[in-house]
């Protein structure tokens, strides 16, 4: 803890050991992105195998990410995540506006659209009354629809007030609730697994699920459906911002990233093969872009019944990925509050819980704001988009800092792995400016935003040195 913190006395308890690390990062990733993406990842024209082989790459660069930073996290102790690393490898003004992305688009998007999801299922089950819907058609720059479903607004805006208010309460019982969502889930996937291997498949499953593409577009299109992918992969990342509270965290924080990322990935092949095995790709391609493929399989693995299991399976999910998210997110503004580049009283410690409750609380609000804007799946694009941004640099950072002796740890596959991140991180980067040029500018403007923010903070933490503070 830093020394002008003034709940030093307070500190943060270390509490969480390798498996509800691991788990944590489990129920990070394993949220709605193994349900829904198969549509959109249909729509691009690929086909079966390609769907595969996206999922496959996913992961692979996934973890490989996962081995490459935790060259970064045997440097640090600290809750931060990406912003302590960011500050290690490159000084504040780097770490600053990693951090303000993840603070206006990273974190607050991932909840609020989770929330909003989670909702949405409720909402199939029992369709939920909308009270401002007079107000309905009322827009703030034409795209922005507060008040438009607003019965399924106010329960995910519920859902995460609720949240934040048991991570409160203590980590200790926020990771119990998160070890016993995930182990369900997990358990609930590899039944819909089970049942949809040993199902009947027809002659036209994944082998013969055509592309519709071939050359450029096809490669363009892999990539761009690589997208849902990593929607579906982010979060093993997230796991850093509580280093703070993990017992041992230089080893703890990098195997949870790794064994996560890894247990994820085989759930995620697994059921995006059984998908396919049940469906041909076609199937997938003529459905809504609002429907959730996963409902049509068990539709017609297990009728009626089957549904209803998958509705329930999708609701602990999500849930499951919404309560990892308030856990985790809220620790980097934390962070970056103790070194005097966010707003002073965010670093608050609550004297009995020993939780970042401030943070919590910011993190909570942010999200609330960007649930009501409604406009999630450009919201998602531009979380992954922002997040390769930074992964570029900081494996970067870890070439840097690993040949110049500066990093002592072992970096499994190093340089080759670290190499292969970068590499892939700038094409994804530049593929996604070109395919999505209107969400791209936008996510970057957003990052800018932060520039008159962080001149301010460097003021006052300067001047506070000055005058010995």
């Amino acid at each position: 803890m830093q020394s002008d913190n003034p709940n030093h006395s307070a500190s943060l308890k270390r509490a969480l050991g390798l498996t509800s690390g691991t788990l944590l990062v489990v129920g990070l990733l394993i949220g709605s992105g193994v349900f829904k993406k198969i549509v959109p990842m249909s729509q691009t024209g690929l086909g079966g195998e390609a769907i595969i082989a996206a999922w496959i790459v996913a992961g692979v660069i996934s973890l490989f990410g996962a081995l490459t930073i935790s060259g970064l996290a045997s440097l640090t102790e600290d809750s931060g995540g990406m912003y302590e690393y960011f500050r290690i490898a490159y000084g504040n003004f780097m770490a600053f506006l990693s951090g303000w992305a993840d603070f206006v688009i990273v974190g607050p998007a991932g909840i609020a659209a989770l929330s909003f999801l989670f909702a949405q299922i409720i909402n199939s089950m029992v369709p939920l009354p909308n009270p401002m819907d007079a107000w309905a058609d009322i827009s703030i720059a034409g795209f922005i629809h507060p008040f438009r479903d607003s019965g399924i607004k106010l329960v995910g805006a519920t859902s995460i007030v609720i949240l934040t208010m048991i991570n409160m309460l203590g980590v200790r019982a926020s990771g119990v609730v998160n070890n016993i969502i995930t182990s369900a889930k997990i358990l609930g996937l590899f039944v819909l697994i089970a049942m949809g291997l040993l199902y009947k498949a027809p002659e036209t499953a994944v082998a013969e699920s055509s592309s519709l593409l071939s050359g450029v577009s096809l490669y363009s299109a892999f990539l761009t459906s690589m997208l849902g992918a990593f929607w579906a992969y982010h979060g093993w990342d997230i796991a850093a911002n509580i280093s703070g509270e993990m017992v041992n965290p230089k080893r703890n924080v990098p195997l949870a990233m790794t064994l996560g990322v890894l247990i994820s990935m085989l759930i995620y092949v697994l059921t995006n093969f059984t998908f396919l095995r049940v469906m041909p790709v076609e199937v997938f391609r003529s459905l809504g872009e609002g429907d959730i493929g996963a409902f049509a399989v068990a539709d017609l693995l297990f009728g009626d019944f089957g549904k209803t299991f998958l509705v329930m399976l999708l609701m602990i999910s999500v849930f499951g990925a919404l309560n990892s998210n308030v856990i985790a997110v809220p620790r980097k503004s934390f962070r970056m509050a103790e070194e005097g580049y966010f707003f002073a009283t965010v670093k608050k410690i609550h004297p009995n819980f020993r939780t970042p409750y401030m943070a919590l609380f910011f993190t909570m609000a942010g999200s609330v704001v960007l649930l009501l804007t409604g406009s999630f799946d450009m919201l998602t694009d531009m979380l992954v988009f922002t997040i390769f941004l930074f992964y570029g640099l900081l494996s970067l950072a870890v070439l840097r800092m690993k040949r110049n002796g500066a990093i002592q740890a072992r970096v499994i596959g190093y340089p080759v792995i670290p190499l292969i991140f970068l590499l892939f991180s700038v094409v994804f980067t530049i593929n996604t400016i070109i395919v999505q040029p209107k969400q791209t500018v936008f996510a970057l403007l957003l990052i800018a935003s932060g520039l008159p923010f962080y001149w301010q903070f460097k003021k006052s933490t300067e001047a506070s040195v000055v005058n010995g503070n």
